[in-house]
């Protein structure tokens, strides 16, 4: 019996033993998981911040959009993560890569083990956005890019004329003042209908358009600024319906971004500046909307 005792109390042994041994293995697995998941997870949102960003610099070059890269990867203490940041048409491939250090595998010679992400964000022509100014351009007017257009806006021009004046709030001066210095703040997109401004509406362009400049805290000529007023978001139109010589009505066939480059003088009927490729809030749609350069950026799988 007593040896019986003896042996027994030494599988007991055996047996703790090896439990502990078990349960230290399993914890140092949930330490080195558990590292390796966090690390991963901030490692694929620092490229995921990174690929948005950086694809929203595509129209403007290459160089703008790596160093937005750089920047937003350093944001998130990643610097030295970095692996590739490609651009290939209107997309953007962020990867990123770290060795992260083993506290258990390295009882059995693994140090460290190495974690790489990767992201791929791209610009899409917008089909639906919201504060565009009341002012369209039909689409049959080819846009040259960074090419000085002189846009018409007094009474009648709408059919004759390449610009179209546009009631989005409603008929009447004051409503499109106010929709041409702050934008139209409901959703429009492509396929709406939409009613043209009748009556004289220059004075009220010429007010709009002098709130956007005086605004805007930048030098002339910089367009790349996300916040400055004097880039307007204007729709691409096809007409719609008309009478006798007036055209009542426009169907949106997609939408553009117009920087303004002068003020308007007191007996100016006309909107100067440049069409420019940029991005911008709003939504692709479903099917690919006409590309007149302006986009909306979104992750892609």
């Amino acid at each position: 019996m007593r040896t019986f005792k003896q042996e027994e109390s030494g599988s007991v042994l055996v047996m703790t033993g090896f439990s502990m041994l078990l349960i230290l293995l399993l914890l140092g697995l949930v330490i080195d998981g558990g590292n390796m998941y966090v690390t991963k997870s901030h490692l694929q949102k620092t490229a995921n911040a990174a690929a948005l960003s950086g694809a929203q610099e595509i129209p403007a070059s290459e160089t703008a959009v790596k160093n937005v890269v750089e920047e937003i990867i350093g944001s998130h203490n990643e610097t030295g993560s970095l692996l590739a940041a490609d651009v290939s048409g209107n997309e953007l491939q962020v990867r990123l890569g770290r060795s992260v250090p083993l506290f258990f595998g390295s009882l059995f010679g693994q140090e460290a083990m190495t974690l790489e992400v990767e992201a791929k964000a791209g610009i899409d022509p917008i089909a639906s956005g919201i504060g565009a100014v009341p002012l369209g351009i039909n689409e049959s007017i080819p846009l040259v890019y960074g090419q000085e257009y002189e846009l018409k806006v007094d009474s009648g021009d709408s059919e004759a004329g390449n610009f179209g004046v546009l009631a989005l709030a409603g008929p009447g001066a004051q409503n499109y003042e106010n929709s041409l210095m702050h934008g139209f703040q409901q959703e429009l997109k492509i396929g709406d209908i939409v009613p043209t401004q009748t009556g004289n509406i220059a004075g009220a362009t010429r007010k709009g358009i002098n709130h956007r400049i005086d605004t805007c805290p930048y030098p002339d000529g910089d367009y790349q600024q996300r916040d400055c007023p004097r880039v307007m978001l204007v729709i691409v139109y096809k007409p719609h319906e008309k009478s006798t010589n007036q055209l009542k009505s426009i169907r949106i066939t997609g939408f553009a971004y117009f920087y303004v480059s002068e003020r308007m003088g007191s007996n100016d009927d006309s909107i100067r500046g440049t069409f420019i490729r940029r991005t911008g809030p709003g939504t692709a749609g479903e099917q690919p909307a006409p590309d007149k350069g302006a986009y909306t950026v979104r992750l892609k799988r």
